[in-house]
């Protein structure tokens, strides 16, 4: 009988169907002998059936009037190779998921063939066999909508009473595969965006509702084992430490992600399992506690974390319950999270903050499986009833002298390290841009920006509130203190009634615009910081801007003071650069620079990440840190100062209310000058090798490239406008006083000193003449290079006599000088902030590409 199967027949046609069915049907028992035919008449079948799907309704037709579903799962009981079960189920996934046909879904769907299949006993230990059923329960997934599953339930009296596709499928909905997860949670989706109401109901009711505090039991232990690799990543950090903690990050955004796809189903009951978990499970117990103050130097890998963790959530979880809830708990006083009723509540071990990756992992809750079925592990927790009649309560009742959480983050702002500034501006910067908070709890916070605030009250004194056009025209144009306080009462309320955290709400201040105040202050003391990062810096200065109104009776004179102060300061550090390693590069930077920060201070969103904050913060750099000879470094440093001096010129401009020009205020370049070295040479561009010039100011040496193999050169020094260049030219015999360039490197950072020992030799440091980092297509995120670190080279010349040495060292002091004084003039106007105020109040700002060649020497 089974050689007969080869025989020659039409592969697409029905009586090949008929005959496979047919063939199916006198199986009596699958063993080693017939298996490779069973296994191709099933893979056959899906073929035909796809193919009569789209082609011939007869072979569907057929198929369900021999009911060939029914001898699949008589072949599947008959089995005892692990070979049929991997067959079948890849043959029935293939048939549903290319049927399109409502009526074949229909009828794959009936008769319970399709809800034993999901609950036989497959043997799970086999992984590939565990894949092919997750893909076969995807499949089904993929084809729910409210006719379809209909057919997979159990109903009694109206209501469903047995949902196998969602049990089954939660049972792996946190296995250790990835894919497998992801599979799942698709299958789950499905299911929650069907929107069938009873079957809705049938999912919020216990005990399938563990499902939801299950998955933030996961969630908070992938938190758990982010923290300890933030931690080991600080102590010991290494080559791939960047690539691992970036995986994590992933992984958890895509948790955050699914529970956003989840809520975005429309479920209210599922919504408030989701906030009441992650309020219960993560907020209350881990993240808050965490917040705790520190010494600046101490590696804090809970508080990064947290902070991270809490704009994530903010940011992707949607839920506005959940977000005014998180804010309403900045009111609090540290401790009052910090400490637990004795015994173990809900999976939390009585402490605080983040202590181990098993802490709160509980793994008896798990549904009962078959013998044969796989047993995965997860974190669960005990029912939302179990939780209320245990709740947490307060050790400490949150006296006036505790900081509240929300002067912890303001705290971080002005005494913090570069991280835990970046995570507190992220928070801050998070709430900011939550479109689910309400108006006046951003308000109570101090961080509702000044333009909300002005439409609100135009609106209330549209309508009429009396109330609201006092405000509208008074000094004090805020929202009224009985607005802040009634709204943040009633979550206030909430967390004590229903999380049970006792709480004696805030003392409210007599004006409600002294928690603008306090941002303001943290952002002004932030910004006259010297020891963090100018990229931090530049989240602080996009945080000040939404925060600032169009005027500058916001802030108070000690604000403009600092801010000023500040701003002089780091205009005397541009300076200094002006003689430093890369004066050439300055003005590049500083205009490239200066559009870059205009840009961010005016998007939308914060120049950084959230996630930035988790990376290990890139060294400041001081000019004692700068070691002989490293330009790269000097580099990085010119970088960093330019970039916290824009921000601050850009703050200056903003806060006196004048307009923003689009370039920094650059004086035009100046007319070469006469008999220069340049021009006597005829090297008034860039020299590249093999450009011929004229020899008559430079002198000559020697130098060896190659050890053992010295040549001879001319040596020349030249200066044009901001550029510079050491010039190496050999003699042309027949054309003298000629030569032709053969090397070239740059003037600025060179640091001529003559050999203490041998008066003859002159020593030269050659740096690069780009800074890698401004190049993206060689610089990675984090600060990590693609390739390897530059390294200064150096030149040994060795002149005739004494004399020639030091007119080559003198050459070079005075190109120098030069170069330096030209680059200094042209930025000077933007060192002095009286200049740039009026410049940048000229109604028509002129361009640097309409005036380059018709404006005076130190026109704009």
């Amino acid at each position: 009988m089974w050689f007969s199967f080869w025989r020659s027949k039409d592969r697409f046609s029905l009586d090949q169907l008929r005959y496979l069915a047919d063939q199916l049907t006198k199986v009596q028992i699958v063993n080693d002998v017939n298996k490779d035919f069973v296994i191709e008449a099933l893979r056959s079948i899906a073929e035909l059936i796809t193919y009569g799907d789209q082609h011939d309704p007869s072979f569907f037709e057929f198929f369900m009037e021999k009911q060939v579903v029914g001898d699949f799962v008589r072949i599947l009981k008959l089995s005892r190779t692990i070979s049929i079960p991997l067959q079948l189920l890849q043959t029935v996934s293939i048939m549903i998921q290319n049927l399109q046909s409502e009526h074949a879904i229909y009828y794959m769907f009936s008769n319970e063939h399709m809800n034993y299949l999901i609950t036989y006993s497959f043997d799970f230990r086999n992984d590939e066999l565990l894949s092919y059923y997750i893909s076969f329960l995807r499949a089904i997934g993929g084809k729910l909508n409210k006719n379809t599953i209909s057919l997979l339930v159990k109903t009694r009296n109206d209501e469903v009473v047995s949902f196998p596709l969602y049990v089954e499928a939660i049972r792996f909905a946190f296995h250790e595969e990835n894919m497998i997860r992801a599979a799942v949670r698709a299958v789950t989706l499905n299911v929650y965006h069907v929107g069938d109401d009873s079957v809705n109901r049938y999912i919020t009711s216990a005990p399938h509702t563990d499902y939801f505090s299950n998955l933030v039991s996961f969630f908070k232990k992938q938190c758990m084992d982010l923290n300890r690799l933030i931690s080991e990543t600080l102590k010991n950090p290494g080559p791939d430490s960047n690539s691992t903690i970036t995986a994590a990050v992933d992984e958890i955004e895509d948790n955050l992600y699914y529970f956003s796809d989840v809520i975005s189903a429309g479920i209210p009951d599922v919504e408030r399992l989701i906030t009441d978990s992650i309020l219960t499970l993560l907020i209350f117990p881990v993240l808050l506690p965490s917040l705790r103050t520190v010494a600046v130097n101490d590696m804090q890998s809970d508080v990064v974390t947290s902070l991270y963790l809490l704009c994530c959530i903010l940011r992707i979880v949607k839920i506005k319950d959940l977000a005014n809830t998180i804010v309403a708990a900045l009111y609090y006083p540290l401790e009052s999270f910090t400490k637990c009723s004795e015994g173990q509540v809900n999976g939390y071990i009585p402490d605080h903050g983040f202590k181990s990756e098993s802490d709160g992992i509980d793994n008896d809750n798990l549904a009962k499986n078959n013998k044969k079925r796989l047993v995965v592990h997860v974190p669960c927790s005990s029912s939302f009833s179990d939780f209320h009649a245990q709740s947490i309560t307060m050790l400490n009742n949150g006296s006036s002298s505790n900081a509240s959480l929300r002067e912890v983050l303001l705290k971080y702002v002005t005494d913090g390290d570069d991280v835990q500034v970046l995570g507190s501006l992220s928070v801050l910067a998070t709430l900011l841009r939550t479109k689910e908070l309400d108006e006046s709890m951003l308000d109570g916070l101090g961080i509702l920006p000044q333009r909300k605030q002005q439409k609100k009250l135009l609106l209330q004194a549209l309508v009429g509130s009396a109330s609201g056009e006092e405000q509208l025209f008074s000094s004090e144009s805020s929202l009224t203190r009985d607005g802040i306080a009634c709204e943040l009462d009633v979550y206030l309320e909430k967390i004590k009634e229903q999380y049970g955290v006792s709480f004696q709400p805030p003392n409210f201040v007599s004006s409600p615009r002294v928690p603008r105040f306090q941002v303001l202050d943290a952002l002004v003391s932030l910004l006259c910081r010297s020891n963090i990062s100018a990229e931090t810096l530049w989240d602080g200065g996009w945080l000040l801007r939404q925060l600032l109104p169009y005027r500058q009776s916001e802030f108070n004179k000690h604000h403009l003071k600092l801010l000023k102060v500040s701003y002089e300061n780091s205009a005397c550090a541009i300076e200094k650069e002006v003689k430093g390693f890369w004066p050439d590069l300055l003005i590049t930077v500083l205009c490239d620079e200066w559009r870059k920060c205009k840009r961010a201070m005016e998007s939308s969103s914060p120049p950084k990440e959230p996630k930035s904050m988790l990376f290990p913060p890139r060294k400041l750099f001081s000019e004692e840190d700068i070691p002989e000879g490293s330009s790269f470094t000097a580099g990085e440093r010119m970088h960093e100062l330019v970039k916290v001096f824009v921000l601050l010129h850009q703050l200056q401009i903003f806060t006196h209310g004048r307009t923003l020009p689009d370039q920094p205020l650059i004086y035009q370049p100046s007319d070469h000058r006469t008999n220069s070295r340049a021009q006597t040479s005829g090297l008034v561009s860039v020299p590249k090798p093999g450009t011929e010039m004229n020899l008559g100011n430079a002198v000559p040496c020697r130098i060896a490239f190659e050890r053992g193999k010295e040549r001879h050169f001319w040596f020349l020094a030249i200066s044009v406008g901001t550029s510079g260049w050491l010039v190496l030219a050999e003699e042309l015999p027949l054309k003298k006083p000629y030569g032709v360039v053969r090397v070239a490197a740059p003037l600025a950072g060179c640091n001529p000193r003559i050999d203490d020992k041998h008066s003859k030799w002159l020593h030269l440091r050659i740096r690069p003449s780009a800074l890698p980092f401004l190049d993206p297509v060689k610089y990675k995120p984090h600060g990590k290079l693609k390739t390897k670190a530059f390294v200064d080279g150096r030149w040994i010349l060795a002149f005739r006599d004494e004399e020639s040495c030091k007119t080559a060292f003198l050459m070079i002091l005075e190109e120098i000088n030069y170069l330096c004084d030209e680059v200094h003039r042209r930025i000077n106007p933007s060192l002095k902030l009286g200049t740039a105020l009026d410049i940048s109040n000229l109604s028509a700002p002129i361009s640097e590409e309409s005036s380059s060649h018709t404006t005076p020497r130190d026109s704009l």
